[in-house]
């Protein structure tokens, strides 16, 4: 982004407050995600965080239940559902719901295609991989929030990590070292 030119700013500074306003509403009308932001702040004055995780998880449920044939569809199914949880992110600054859904996104998706996963092969690396790596930033984001926390994902956290470790993810968690069991 570039950088505003101080005579710019200087200008800007005395415009009159409805040209300001104008031109701010302008501005914000071109960033959908920061418009969204705004509604998400100052309207629902952060309040629907819960309903906004509900409508997540809802799609999560939905989207795992599509039954993909190939781990390459079931990777692309996570990767759509990672964009939802990133934008929800992006707009609700909500680091616990991030780790939240992306554990509930790879174990539901588990719960309803382990069977794509069961053994490493060319058609699941790329899939295989991903899932490492989803579960190796969740790892790391987890121990970032407040220890009261951990308890509430130890499950969700020891369940992944088993389906990591006795399925085609198997090589890549060994690379990264994942734990084969998170203590709390």
């Amino acid at each position: 982004m570039p950088a505003i030119e101080p005579d710019l700013k200087k200008a800007i500074v005395r415009m009159s407050g409805l040209e300001k306003d104008k031109l701010l509403l302008r501005l914000v009308a071109k960033d959908v995600v920061l418009t969204e932001r705004l509604q998400f702040e100052l309207v629902e004055e952060g309040k629907t965080i819960d309903e906004r995780r509900k409508l997540i998880r809802d799609f999560i449920d939905r989207t795992a239940r599509l039954h993909a044939d190939t781990p390459g569809w079931l990777m692309m199914d996570m990767r759509t559902v990672a964009g939802y949880i990133t934008r929800h992110m992006k707009v609700t600054k909500d680091k616990y719901g991030e780790v939240d859904l992306m554990l509930y996104t790879l174990n539901t998706f588990y719960d309803h295609n382990a069977h794509l996963l069961q053994k490493y092969n060319s058609r699941s690396d790329s899939a295989a991989e991903y899932i490492a790596k989803r579960t190796d930033m969740i790892l790391k984001k987890v121990v970032k929030l407040d220890p009261d926390y951990y308890i509430e994902f130890a499950d969700s956290i020891n369940k992944l990590l088993g389906w990591m470790h006795n399925t085609a993810p198997a090589h890549y968690a060994r690379q990264l070292g994942l734990p084969k069991e998170w203590q709390v």
